[in-house]
């Protein structure tokens, strides 16, 4: 056995102490620390070994003449101890594992990795002074070998052996974890020794070079790569071996046993130095992984970043307007010359022309005619990188051709059926056209096609001297041409879209000049630009009963025919809430609901439950709500009074009658949330205006833009009204004329009402006591009215309307009876009484004596009523004034009801 001289390292002696050892370099006892001690036939222990020493981390002093069970072994386990002592002592080996204490780990140096399984409980005792406290102590697992012996004088004694259990775990973790990688790595795999020989390769590695793993060791990088390539690897291993400083990607090229003739096979290489327990070098690990289709995908790579830059430059350029031309166009100046030469486009005329279904596919009646067959294309837009080369439409436009004449920008032209561009029209996929005219070498003709329908033909052409087109070419042809055509129907489809919203908001719009009892009425609407002209801004006129006119201005928020749809269903509603005779307040809380409503699908039976349950959530995103602005205002005639309610809306402007400059003044509407958003009720403000006062409802429109803020907008639109009075058509051009209405941001409408109210002596009111003879009381108060307004036409039938009435207050009805007969445009009478119950209209039967009065009413009068009053109900008729015919005779109406 050959003793070899070892340097000893910090970790394993003091600095300049010589380690004699008989193992070689690297073995196993380079990562276990084994200890011995003796025990004397006493049993207590007579020698103890420098490594038990450094395992324990007890000096000798202190452990020699001790009893070894009572000095490591734990208290409950002693008795058993003295008893396997006395075993060994009689001659009986013994092996196995106990728990004992060693030293703690000294700082800087990692714990142990294994818990402990069986805690000792009792602490070892100590015999010195100088022991170690018990903090710098911790409990381990000890397999210890104990082999009986003899002395000199033949006494029995023991040689015991102890090693760590968690270091002997933790090797066999470490080795089963490095056979697993080295074995199953899905990567080549190499140990080079040394001496720059392969010690191991593993599986990978053979698969590649043919053979087993075990018939490559011995080899050198000399036996797989040529000579130069060998030089490379082998002055990189000597490199690694020498400094220790890895090498990573080392590229390296050559032939492989499982590869084709002729075919390298590229692989980036590895280097690592490997190690020792005692940090001396063992060689070089290599680890290889075939690279061989690196490079062609670098080149792919590099092929679709030009695409991706290209398609990126398409989103962004392609699409920006909504204009048919100046997409096609803008399609062109992507494409040429990043991707071809020559470029043209070709689209359906029937799609300029607005048709909403253009024809796309190709006519087969024409096949056998052999003439040109589909829709019209007209060619708009042209663009050639070739200087002084005009575009051949020999190439793609009648299937090579010679002679034809090239297509004009703005022409109409047809494509000749079979040719390469027809066969793309009819079957909506790209074709290669063969054969070349001229500089042009190769040409792909690409259809445009948006939502299953082909709208036109895009055409990209090569010129000699540039690669043909290839497959993937043909594919990002096709893309671009999908976004483009993409762009054109939505071009269309706005088109569409704008043109059925303006009908719409036009025939939603009150028509001509709106009339109204006691108001003189001028109107504007003005869209907001060309290419937004639809929105969501309303006005209305609506005449009341007892010759009262509600007035309503309101702006939904929001462009298109979803604002115009908006705005159609809310006009709808206050109308039927108009009608209905509610208050203001009341009226703007139902539209609440229904804007609140329309954004709100229906689930169901139970989707009205669910509907408000949903908007009741105050979370909800307001984004799926139809929010709009509104004011509702209610005109008497009679009274001059105007009720106004207000839902987020700009506040009404009022102009006084007096002297010339009369200031305009904001009327104080509390402004409310808008429709759609509910939660607090709305607030009502009566305001009686004075005889030729202007009232002025407008929409923000007119006062606010982005170069104006809302304050000064609202103070010119009073300048604007103030000055001396005019006519109300002049007032509404003066004020469109004086304020920035073409900024073309929003919609504006302005109405505008001046206040006329009903002469007294166009009025008629009087009180009757709750009694029978006020019947014939209130007709003859009625005759009498009328015969002083010359309507004695009327005289009748008013008679008989008023007695019904007026019978039907005494018989259902409380309190006293009020008759109010108005004269304007027509001729209106109400009777008032402090019942809360409405009159219905039923059928009699023809036995019945009664039940036949709100018939009669139904048939003699133009239209009639109630509502309700805030003391009761008031239940009214209206006349039309007679024009020199003959009034309608009672007496037919009341025989017709049996």
């Amino acid at each position: 056995m050959s003793e070899i001289p070892a340097k000893a390292t910090a970790h394993q002696e003091p600095a300049g102490r010589i380690v004699w050892q008989s193992s070689p370099p690297g073995s196993i006892y380079d990562y276990i620390k084994v200890a011995s001690f003796s025990i004397g036939p006493d049993g207590l222990v007579d020698q103890w070994s420098d490594r038990a020493e450094r395992l324990f981390g007890i000096r000798a002093q202190d452990v020699l003449g001790r009893d070894p069970i009572d000095a490591f072994v734990p208290g409950h386990l002693r008795e058993r101890g003295h008893r396997k002592m006395a075993e060994i002592l009689d001659g009986k080996e013994w092996t196995g594992v106990l728990p004992v204490r060693l030293p703690a780990p000294r700082s800087g140096e990692a714990a142990p990795a294994a818990p402990v399984t069986e805690p000792a409980t009792t602490p070892t005792p100590r015999t010195a002074p100088d022991d170690p406290p018990a903090a710098a102590v911790r409990e381990g697992l000890a397999e210890i070998y104990v082999m009986p012996t003899r002395t000199e004088a033949g006494d029995r004694a023991a040689v015991c052996i102890v090693v760590d259990v968690r270091t002997l775990r933790s090797i066999e973790s470490g080795l089963a974890a490095s056979e697993a990688i080295f074995g199953q790595s899905p990567i080549g795999f190499l140990l080079f020794g040394t001496d720059l020989r392969i010690q191991r390769a593993n599986q990978r590695f053979a698969s590649v070079f043919g053979g087993p793993a075990d018939t490559h060791r011995g080899r050198t990088a000399e036996d797989y790569l040529s000579p130069r390539e060998a030089d490379r690897l082998s002055a990189a291993l000597h490199r690694v071996l020498d400094t220790g400083d890895p090498v990573n990607d080392l590229q390296l090229t050559g032939p492989a046993a499982d590869s084709e003739p002729g075919e390298r096979r590229h692989w980036s290489i590895n280097l690592y130095r490997v190690h020792d327990g005692a940090g001396r070098p063992l060689g070089v690990a290599a680890i290889g992984t075939d690279v061989t289709r690196r490079d062609a995908a670098a080149r792919e790579a590099a092929h679709a970043r030009r695409n991706l830059a290209l398609l990126n430059d398409a989103a962004s350029r392609i699409g920006t307007s909504l204009d048919l031309d100046t997409t096609a166009r803008e399609l062109l100046d992507v494409t040429v010359p990043a991707f071809c030469d020559l470029a043209s486009v070709d689209l359906y005329q029937a799609l300029l022309e607005g048709d909403e279904t253009p024809q796309s596919l190709w006519s087969r009646s024409t096949a056998d005619g052999g003439g040109a067959g589909g829709g019209a294309l007209r060619r708009v837009a042209f663009s050639s990188a070739v200087a002084d080369t005009p575009f051949s439409p020999g190439i793609g436009d009648e299937a090579g051709r010679p002679g034809t004449a090239p297509v004009p920008v703005n022409s109409v032209h047809h494509y000749e059926y079979g040719s390469p561009c027809a066969t793309a029209l009819r079957t909506a996929r790209a074709q290669n056209v063969e054969g070349s005219t001229g500089l042009v070498h190769s040409t792909l003709a690409v259809p445009l096609v948006a939502r299953d329908t082909v709208v036109g033909l895009v055409k990209f052409s090569r010129t000699k001297g540039s690669e043909p087109f290839s497959e993937r070419d043909r594919a990002l042809a096709a893309e671009l041409a999908a976004r483009t055509a993409v762009c054109i129907d939505n071009a269309r489809l706005y088109r569409r879209e704008h043109e059925r919203a303006l009908i719409l908001q036009r025939s939603l719009l009150p028509p001509g000049a709106p009339e109204a009892s006691g108001l003189d009425i001028a109107c504007r609407y003005l869209p907001g630009n060309a290419a937004t002209e639809v929105g969501g801004d309303w006005f209305d006129v609506i005449e009341l009963p007892g010759h009262r006119t509600a007035l309503v201005i309101g702006d939904v928020m929001g462009r298109g025919l979803r604002a115009a749809v908006a705005m159609g269903e809310l006009r709808t509603a206050v109308r039927t809430l108009a009608l209905l005779d509610l208050e203001p307040a009341e009226v703007l809380s139902h539209l609440d609901e229904i804007a609140r409503g329309l954004g709100a699908p229906a689930h169901g039976p139970g989707s009205q439950q669910s509907t408000r349950a949903a908007l009741q959530n105050r979370d909800a995103d307001l984004s799926e709500v139809y929010l709009a602005t509104c004011v509702y205002a209610v005109y008497d005639a009679v009274t001059r009074r105007v009720t106004f309610a207000n839902a987020g809306h700009l506040p009404p402007v009022i102009v006084e009658p007096g002297e010339p400059g009369e200031p305009a003044l904001l009327l104080d509407v509390p402004p409310g949330l808008p429709l759609g958003v509910g939660g607090e009720p709305f607030e009502e403000v009566e305001v009686e205006i004075p005889e030729g006062a202007l009232l002025a409802l407008y929409t923000d429109g007119l006062v606010e833009s982005r170069d104006q803020t809302l304050d000064a907008g609202l103070s010119a639109f009073r300048a604007a009204l103030t000055g001396p009075e005019m006519a109300l058509e002049d007032a509404c051009d003066h004020v469109l004329s004086t304020l920035d209405t073409h900024h073309g941001e929003d919609d504006i409408a302005l109405l505008m009402a001046r206040v006329q109210g009903l002469p007294a002596e166009n009025v008629g009111d009087w009180t009757l006591p709750r009694e029978p003879k006020s019947v014939g009381r209130a007709r003859e108060l009625a005759r009498t009215q009328l015969e002083s307004w010359g309507l004695d036409a009327l005289v009748d039938t008013v008679e008989l309307l008023v007695s019904e009435l007026v019978t039907n207050a005494l018989r259902y009805g409380e309190g006293e009876i009020r008759l109010r007969l108005l004269l304007d445009r027509t001729l209106v009478c109400e009777v008032w009484d402090a019942g809360l119950v409405q009159p219905r209209r039923r059928r009699a039967r023809d036995t019945d004596e009664g039940g036949r009065g709100l018939q009669l009413v139904g048939l003699l009068s133009a239209s009639w009523g109630s509502r309700r009053t805030p003391r009761g109900k008031t239940v009214w008729f209206e006349l039309a004034l007679p024009d020199g015919g003959e009034a309608p005779d009672p007496t037919e109406a009341l025989l017709s009801l049996f």
